[in-house]
């Protein structure tokens, strides 16, 4: 991947051309009992207002494999502590494009799911300053519920990728490359 490499946001916007682009590999993880799915609602501060759902996971670090990002942004997301064969995946792989008002992120993820026995109480003290400033909230959604929620949910189709994991043969499912932005990268037309 190319641009600049990923640091600490200013949240301020900046006009659409002169975005700075940045890059990183990441890993998100899909949290459910089997009937709910775990999600943060997400804002983009440079645009007020504005507000979509995203599973839990972040960048990797260096020297990280992405198992173990994955196992390191569980518990600073949410508080739980487990052991990497706890998840299952890889189960999809892509290339994602956000633009946002203060920057466009070019972001390679691998997608993890963790099942747990029932839906648990949150400990969000590990989130970094940024997650504290854009992050407004979680909840456990009810699978069947998911495409009518009033925000949008980054990726979408999640309830069908979730489905993925009973036919392992099918995965890791390479999703190409795919935009997901509060401000379009490009302009309209």
């Amino acid at each position: 991947m190319t641009g600049e490499p990923f640091r600490s946001r200013r949240f301020v916007a900046v006009t659409p051309g002169d975005r700075p682009r940045r890059t990183r590999s990441a890993v998100r993880v899909l949290v459910t009992d089997g009937e709910r799915l775990l999600l943060f609602a997400d804002t983009d501060p440079g645009l007020p207002g504005s507000r979509w759902w995203v599973t839990p996971g972040g960048g990797i670090d260096a020297g990280e494999t992405p198992h173990q990002a994955a196992v390191r942004e569980l518990a600073e997301e949410t508080g739980l502590a487990v052991a990497a064969e706890a998840l299952v995946g890889p189960i999809m792989t892509r290339t994602v494009v956000h633009g946002y008002s203060d920057q466009v992120l070019l972001q390679d993820e691998a997608f993890f799911v963790l099942r747990v026995p029932a839906p648990f109480a949150l400990d969000v003290s590990g989130h970094t300053p940024d997650e504290q400033l854009t992050l407004d909230g979680h909840a456990w959604h009810r699978l069947d519920e998911l495409a009518s929620l009033a925000e949008p949910v980054w990726p979408s189709g999640v309830a069908a990728l979730l489905r993925l994991v009973e036919r392992p043969g099918d995965w890791p499912l390479a999703h190409g490359s795919v935009e997901e932005s509060t401000v379009p990268v490009s302009p309209p037309g």
